[in-house]
């Protein structure tokens, strides 16, 4: 049976993975945790798969976590453990995939998207996207390597900014910053992705697949202990008062006030 919420074309040599929740933005929950961990498996797995784009279906990306989850939730720590499970899941498929992967970035960006993206190779920017780091307005703590591979790409000081402060920022910015590689109009934007995939498609597969092996090897010997440790930092979290607040005053549309405990 074919994925619900993600959907996969694979076309000369290159799977396209589109995040198919438009009404929600994308938001990752476990439906959507599940299935793309199902098609980022069947990419790597496929021999004849060159080079991966993700991309989002709607006007996100990905907005991050599903925090209408938390409606129904008993246990708002253990649904975040189970959704880091397969965004962590996510992460290292992308990371361990031995081809490259490009995320074709066409609109709202925030929390687990941005890790998504950050995960990726190579980052096209659509020009009207905006972006938000969005964990910690609502009292949660990112996730997804968001603390090892933000900092890698925009540096220290900025993803403490980032972190700290959680601005709204558009696509320019993203690009000074180095979290994006280039920005094209909006509607240059497919177009932009399949070139930069053909390109990567029709290269020397087994060199980039060294490539990624070396960099990974060099930049990111932490990251499973990174991941571990915001899955049990974010399981933390989730026991306070103020993650209960945070969750609540964004499902009910208002400001959170935060006490501290």
């Amino acid at each position: 049976m074919a994925p619900e919420n993600v959907i996969l074309n694979k076309s000369n040599h290159i799977g396209v993975i589109r995040l198919n929740r438009p009404k929600a933005f994308n938001a990752l929950n476990f439906g959507l945790g599940d299935d793309l961990v199902r098609v980022l498996e069947a990419c790597t797995d496929d021999p004849e798969t060159k080079a991966v784009i993700i991309t989002g279906e709607g006007k996100a990306f990905c907005a991050g976590g599903d925090l209408a989850m938390f409606k129904t939730s008993p246990d708002t720590s253990d649904t975040l453990r189970q959704i880091i499970k397969r965004l962590n899941t996510c992460v290292m498929l992308i990371r361990r995939m031995p081809k490259p992967v490009v995320a074709a970035i066409n609109g709202v960006t925030g929390g687990a998207g941005m890790s998504i993206a950050a995960a990726c190779d190579i980052r096209i920017c659509a020009r009207s996207v905006t972006f938000k780091q969005a964990y910690t307005s609502v009292g949660l703590v990112p996730d997804g390597a968001w603390t090892l591979l933000v900092p890698l790409l925009i540096g220290f000081g900025k993803a403490s900014e980032m972190a700290f402060l959680d601005p709204v920022f558009n696509a320019d910015t993203a690009l000074e910053m180095g979290l994006v590689n280039s920005i094209v109009d909006d509607g240059e934007l497919q177009n932009a992705a399949f070139d930069t995939a053909a390109k990567l498609a029709a290269g020397p597969t087994i060199a980039y697949s060294i490539i990624k092996e070396n960099l990974n090897s060099a930049m990111l010997a932490f990251l499973e202990r990174q991941l571990e440790l915001e899955r049990r930092g974010m399981t933390d979290v989730g026991k306070t008062s103020d993650a209960e607040e945070g969750i609540s005053a964004f499902l009910e549309k208002r400001p959170p006030i935060f006490r501290g405990i």
